[in-house]
């Protein structure tokens, strides 16, 4: 499919230069983001999937690629992927029913080796 691939790096060039203009609030943003995901209580795996649970509530198809590929990096399974959507949905509704099965997709793109 290679939606999700293409979503990534549509955003590579306005990340960029957005990272240019406010260098010290992307940095910021950058030192938070790596300490919320770091290794602890809760395992980075664990971490991606609450962050792509959220990325469906946000809506939000450059955080849904984003984590989905993280999730995918990090070792989850199927599985665990869609028994959390199954949640986002029981916490979002309708809503749910839309993004969650794009969250999928893209966690299906990011985890099959020859996407």
């Amino acid at each position: 499919m290679e939606h999700f691939h293409q979503v990534t790096e549509d955003l590579r060039a306005p990340y960029r230069a957005l990272t240019e203009a406010i260098p010290a609030v992307m940095s910021g943003f950058n030192a938070l983001h790596v300490a919320a995901m770091a290794e602890g209580a809760l395992s980075m795996r664990m971490k991606e999937l609450i962050a792509l649970a959220i990325s469906i509530t946000r809506e939000c198809d450059g955080c849904i690629s984003a984590h989905a590929r993280g999730a995918a990096r990090r070792g989850a399974t199927v599985g665990e992927v869609t028994e959390m959507i199954g949640v986002a949905i029981s916490m979002n509704g309708g809503p749910g029913t839309v993004w969650g099965p794009r969250a999928l997709a893209a966690f299906n793109e990011f985890v099959d080796p020859e996407a």
